[in-house]
């Protein structure tokens, strides 16, 4: 059975707490394993998390700020270290170039692996070759270049086992059908639209720290999961609007405005330590499943539509 999980490594916004590690989420897709925002910390939060190099497939950085990319100095040596035998993409802002390169060269080790950097310059497609999904990257509103992605996986059709009985169809000649699209069988044609309907892809988006704007709205769109920062309580919404990030309501109610399904609240500041105020404003506004990051907690996608 595939598995498709988000393992959060950190929740903490630029300052680490006692409970909260900097940031880090590894999205597992099936075979895939996208890393987000690796912070100071991340190669630890990962053995803590049974989560090993080799499970890192992707590696996506919002912007280049420390709390969201000083770990990427440690993954990277960690990468080479077990000699991951797969290439490993790194996508994140093109105005950071001189920040990654800093960071991947940061001390002297062995090269047993891989790095293909994506750098980014604008809205749209990110260049993943041989991904199971569709990547976007849409540019936030923060005081460094931000981007914050999207990952889309393209439509399929589900086997329906009565119609493939109505038509006494079994074993392999099923998988043919799947892959031919029609097969003759008894001297008649019949289709794979005749026995399927039509299964939407899966999607996810990914939002750090940035103010209330269009991007916001658009990763999050009819998403099955929306992982997205609540640095601050409304109360302290001068705050979020002064520093460029977002508050728990304002995080819920782009949730609900999107028809969002699960919606992971993240990145607070260490001045609050009881988050159970995230959760009751989050609730105002929006009906769905709401969690509240909490590091090594382990947050499945909610089943297909």
């Amino acid at each position: 059975m595939s598995q498709r999980e988000l393992v959060v490594l950190g929740t903490a916004s630029q300052v680490p707490t006692k409970q909260r590690n900097h940031n880090g989420y590894l999205l597992r897709w099936d075979a895939e394993g996208v890393l987000f925002d690796p912070g100071e910390g991340t190669q630890r939060q990962m053995t803590y998390a049974g989560v090993s190099a080799t499970d890192i497939t992707r590696i996506a950085i919002t912007h280049f700020h420390g709390d969201h990319s000083l770990g990427l100095a440690g993954v990277v040596q960690r990468i080479n270290l077990d000699q991951v035998p797969h290439a490993v993409d790194v996508c994140f802002p093109a105005s950071g170039a001189e920040y990654y390169d800093r960071l991947v060269n940061a001390t002297s080790y062995y090269r047993r692996a891989e790095l293909r950097p994506r750098p980014i310059d604008r809205s749209g497609p990110v260049e993943f070759p041989g991904a199971p999904f569709e990547v976007t990257a849409v540019p936030l509103a923060h005081p460094v270049d931000t981007f914050g992605y999207r990952l889309t996986e393209p439509p399929g059709r589900r086997i329906l086992p009565d119609r493939l009985r109505s038509f006494g169809l079994s074993g392999p000649v099923i998988t043919r059908l799947q892959q031919a699209g029609r097969i003759e069988i008894s001297g008649r044609t019949v289709t794979l639209d005749e026995v399927s309907e039509p299964r939407p892809g899966q999607s996810f988006a990914f939002v750090m720290d940035t103010r209330l704007c269009d991007g916001v709205h658009e990763l999050a769109a009819d998403t099955d999961m929306l992982v997205i920062e609540a640095t601050f309580l409304d109360a302290d919404a001068h705050l979020a609007a002064e520093y460029g990030h977002l508050t728990a309501g304002q995080a819920a109610r782009v949730a609900a405005d999107a028809r969002t399904r699960t919606l992971v609240l993240t990145h607070f500041s260490q001045r609050y330590r009881d988050l159970s105020a995230h959760l009751a404003e989050a609730r105002e506004h929006f009906a769905g499943t709401i969690h509240i990051a909490t590091d090594l907690a382990r947050i499945p996608l909610p089943p297909r539509r």
